[in-house]
């Protein structure tokens, strides 16, 4: 969905001082955000040719994509979103890279969330903290739709929060316990998920996309538990990707690749 609404009153230059503060948000978080980049990166490199074409699935301000393009100079790619606010901020301060970014506005839990991308078959799929926020039949959906969108030989690389089977608790709790003895818990850490979302909606520029998010953005995805990782596997299998296996993991953070 392209929209006609009005463009974003908002400067490239603050557009871009935004998606800064949204990175160091996220490693607050993640503090081995990069590290999990990075093995969706050398996947990339080890297992496409050096021209190919990608869709960053939940691409918000275009943290991945930006990487993708800056690493392989001959990639081309579409950043598939739904939050007005992110949006706008990526498409105001990361912009097409010079022509190889295509920015698409749709909604992933939607059945017809691909109708309109421009192209008809990629070579690639990537996703990072995104997916957990779908619910089980959404996300089925989604992959059965994916996997018509990719030619065979696909991959799929999505990193995120891919948590240990429901029996599995106190690894679960050990994980949970993990991560927050890592992650900064207090204002020393750094700006909070919380804090940069209050702070970005009261900026004059966007005014349009924070009355338009308030329409869109489902309830906090705890409300509804998601998939652990061997129910992303089973999804994927029943929607027709031959294979999948993580390939980098800290706790329940982890790199699911699956092939097409």
């Amino acid at each position: 969905m392209s929209g006609t609404r009005r463009a974003p009153r908002l400067r490239p230059a603050r557009a871009r001082e935004w998606r800064r503060r949204w990175d160091r948000q996220q490693e607050r978080y993640l503090p081995d955000r990069e590290e999990r980049f990075r093995a969706i990166l050398d996947v990339l490199g080890i297992g496409l040719p050096a021209r190919f074409r990608f869709l960053d699935l939940g691409a918000g301000c275009g943290s991945l994509s930006e990487r993708v393009l800056r690493e392989y100079p001959l990639a081309r790619g579409v950043a598939v979103d739904f939050d007005p606010i992110l949006l706008a901020l990526g498409r105001l301060g990361l912009g097409t890279v010079e022509g190889r970014l295509v920015w698409h506005e749709a909604d992933l839990r939607a059945r017809a969330w691909s109708r309109g991308l421009p192209g008809r078959r990629f070579d690639a799929a990537v996703s990072t903290t995104a997916l957990h926020w779908l619910a089980p039949a959404p996300l089925a959906r989604l992959y059965a739709t994916l996997a018509g969108r990719l030619r065979p030989g696909a991959l799929f690389v999505n990193g995120d929060t891919l948590g240990f089977r429901p029996e599995a608790e106190r690894l679960r709790r050990l994980a949970r316990r993990a991560h927050w003895e890592v992650a900064p818990a207090g204002p020393s850490g750094g700006e909070s998920w919380r804090r940069w979302w209050t702070e970005v909606q009261k900026e004059p520029g966007l005014r349009a996309e924070v009355e338009l998010r308030a329409d869109r953005v489902p309830p906090h995805h705890e409300r509804v538990p998601p998939l652990d990782l061997e129910g992303h596997r089973r999804a994927l299998a029943r929607a027709g990707f031959r294979e999948s296996e993580v390939v980098w993991s800290h706790w329940q953070n982890r790199v699911l690749v699956a092939v097409r």
